[in-house]
């Protein structure tokens, strides 16, 4: 039996929050391995959540894919967008809650996690079933992806020394 669209989005957000969650000590349980911190949270810093929804997401992509992803001709740019989408809310809806409450609360900040995780796959399977989303060029969406991976990857290691970056209980940046 083929499983459908939403089925896959359904485990992609399941897949998604429980990969997200075990990245978040996967760095700390391995000895801060530099090899998992290419993937996983290396700091509190809000630069670091993002890692934790954007590769979950995009390993899940490659996944779903090879199972649905080319009954759609829009897949690819709307897992695009649903990555960018979730990884973007992630600072505003961040920096708005602290700058309005002028407090930092661990529970909100998991909750955050949780909520971007799910608009972003509401988000892909939107733009997938409605068709709106025009994708021309899929493997330029692919290819974004993969630089985006990099960007992450590199901006581990050389982080701008700017507060989405700064962990807030060290005041360190990256990987030390």
């Amino acid at each position: 039996m083929k499983k459908s669209l939403s089925f896959w989005q359904f485990v992609g957000f399941v897949f998604t929050s429980v990969v997200g969650t075990l990245l978040h000590f996967l760095y700390e349980w391995t000895g801060e391995s530099v090899i998992v911190g290419l993937f996983s949270a290396v700091n509190e810093s809000i630069f670091e959540h993002m890692k934790l929804l954007f590769f979950p997401m995009l390993l899940f992509a490659f996944i779903e894919a090879k199972y649905i992803g080319e009954e759609y001709d829009n897949f690819w740019c709307a897992k695009l967008i649903g990555i960018l989408v979730g990884v973007g809310l992630i600072p505003v809806i961040y920096y708005t809650y602290t700058g309005i409450f002028g407090v930092n609360a661990d529970w909100f900040n998991i909750t955050i996690f949780f909520i971007t995780a799910a608009i972003s796959y509401m988000v892909e399977t939107r733009l997938i079933k409605n068709g709106r989303c025009l994708c021309i060029q899929p493997n330029l969406a692919k290819f974004i992806l993969i630089v985006l991976a990099a960007v992450f990857i590199v901006l581990t290691f050389f982080p701008p020394k700017i507060p989405l970056f700064e962990d807030p209980i060290t005041a360190t940046y990256g990987i030390q």
